[in-house]
């Protein structure tokens, strides 16, 4: 388990050395990313997996994955906490299978991150037009890919497990796939928020617990799931 009083201040020169390795590895895996996409889609994914892995490696972040066992075919709606953008290198490199990250449609607008994430499947996120995110996940699950959605929305500023949103549950009740919650922990040591993209070397743990079924679920279900969804990642933090 690890402990907040563990993480430890690194020197400046490694924090610009993997600040450098981070913007580095965006632009250049993107750019390879985007041009294998118009070769081959399943390549793009799994350079794109590959380097995540990588990044965690070169910037000596040590990466440990428990409960694999709990996973089957899929698809899956995960559900993990956000504490810090490292999350997401994270899940990337080491959830199995075939997965696509949920975002808020603004981030692709940004001119590097925008276009490796449409190049890589990943889906935009309308909060005002809930029908439209739908269709998207919807099209995602005929073709049996799983869906990563951060259902706090944003990443929690000191650690602690915000509340979270019903986007995520009521499209996995819509779909009738099953959601598995995700808990990160270390990252916001890792990659702390406001840090200007820092990245300490250290561990990240992801624990993936046990599917939660939603067949047979209506919309009014959805606020238990949601409930039930954080009260399974909160105890395990607690643990």
């Amino acid at each position: 388990m690890i402990s907040r009083t563990e993480a430890k201040p690194v020197a400046p020169p490694r924090a610009a050395l993997n600040r450098f390795i981070f913007r580095a590895m965006l632009f250049s895996s993107g750019v390879v990313a985007i041009a294998l996409y118009q070769i081959n889609r399943g390549w793009a994914w799994r350079f794109a997996k590959l380097q995540a892995r990588n990044l965690a490696r070169l910037c000596g972040v040590k990466i440990v994955v428990r409960g694999l066992e709990h996973l089957g075919d899929g698809p899956y709606i995960f559900t993990p906490n956000h504490q810090s953008h490292f999350d997401i290198a994270a899940l990337l490199g080491y959830l199995p299978g075939n997965n696509r990250f949920a975002a808020k449609k603004e981030l692709f607008n940004e001119p590097i991150l925008g276009p490796v994430m449409r190049t890589l499947g990943m889906i935009p996120i309308d909060r005002d037009d809930t029908e439209a995110s739908l269709d998207r996940l919807r099209a995602l699950e005929r073709r049996n890919f799983s869906v990563v959605i951060f259902p706090e929305g944003t990443r929690s500023r000191d650690g602690e497990l915000l509340p979270f949103k019903k986007g995520a549950f009521v499209a996995a009740i819509e779909l009738g796939i099953p959601v598995v919650p995700v808990v990160c922990r270390g990252s916001s040591e890792i990659m702390p928020k406001g840090a200007y993209l820092s990245i300490v070397p250290g561990t990240v743990e992801i624990d993936i617990l046990e599917p939660i079924p939603t067949k047979g679920l209506g919309y009014d279900d959805r606020e238990r799931l949601r409930d039930e969804t954080r009260d399974r990642i909160a105890r395990s933090l607690r643990r």
